[in-house]
């Protein structure tokens, strides 16, 4: 990923597949969303560098990805290209996605008409865990309810110009909580433990992403965590350390995308979207994601 800094803007140069209108489509997804702010097609938000909270506006001309900083200038540039990076997972080789499921009649009509979406992750490991949990079988209208109470409550923001930027909440915060804390913005008591939990884990040192890279089995050692099932290790894997072949087999949006796409009359079997992805080795994550994107349509 080639980058340079000209007069305080920072420039990402882009692989060729990439599209910022897809991708875009998937961060408008709901109006409730808190942690980043879209406006006249650039995005607002904040990342946390060396300890300062530090507002990015991201946007694209030229194939580029322009990074300018309302408030201030970021203590670590490098910290920046990182995140914007994982974000948008811009290391990620998609032709070799598109030349793998090149024959594949489901996916191929996906390609071409959302060609250049990128996996948009979650780079906070924390982010990315109490996320799943949360959505964990409510709609997804009220998962994004309960982050947003839990930015508010316990994260913080920058105010600039009248408007609020929010980050999320640092695992060291929600460590220290009660069950009741979280019951309170409507949260079950499993989700709140489960949370909480996660929290723990993270700041006692059991769990960080360096942990589950080095991992010879890290879905196994997410799933011995409470409140973590295969859904949720696989969510994370795909999310947030952008494993190209996480497979959340059982994840309802995917069945509905593939029932919608295959015209089925029923939601497919797990084993028959096993079957079906086949196709799909190795970039099982990302045929998911082209299929979640087909459901916003």
């Amino acid at each position: 990923m080639r980058w340079n800094v000209f007069d305080g803007k920072l420039k990402i140069e882009l692989p060729l597949e990439f599209s910022y209108r897809e991708c875009m489509v998937f961060l408008k997804r709901s109006p409730l969303e808190i942690l980043h702010h879209i406006h006249e097609n650039n995005i607002y938000k904040v990342i946390t560098v060396n300890a300062e909270l530090i507002l990015i506006k991201i946007s694209y001309k030229n194939h580029v990805l322009l990074i300018e900083f309302p408030d201030k200038e970021p203590p670590n540039m490098e910290t920046v290209v990182e995140f914007v990076g994982n974000w948008f997972d811009l290391d990620q080789n998609l032709t070799s996605f598109y030349g793998a499921v090149s024959e594949d009649s489901l996916l191929q009509p996906l390609i071409e008409r959302y060609y250049g979406l990128r996996m948009i992750g979650i780079p906070d490991l924390f982010e990315a865990l109490t996320w799943a949990i949360m959505g964990q079988q409510i709609n997804l209208t009220f998962a994004y309810t309960l982050k947003k109470r839990l930015v508010e409550n316990f994260g913080k923001k920058l105010v600039l110009h009248e408007y609020e930027y929010w980050t999320y909440p640092s695992p060291e915060i929600i460590a220290d909580l009660q069950v009741d804390d979280l019951r309170n913005l409507q949260f079950t008591t499993r989700k709140a433990e489960y949370v909480i939990g996660i929290a723990k884990e993270i700041v006692e040192g059991r769990l960080s992403k360096e942990i589950l890279r080095s991992s010879e089995d890290p879905a196994k050692q997410l799933t011995s965590l409470r409140g973590i099932g295969p859904w949720t290790a696989d969510y994370v894997l795909m999310k947030c350390l952008l494993k190209s072949d996480a497979f959340p087999v059982a994840d309802v949006g995917l069945q509905n995308a593939v029932m919608k796409q295959s015209k089925l009359q029923q939601k497919p079997t797990i084993k028959e979207l096993k079957n079906q992805a086949e196709n799909w080795s190795g970039w099982e994550a990302y045929a998911t994601f082209y299929l979640w994107r087909s459901l916003y349509e």
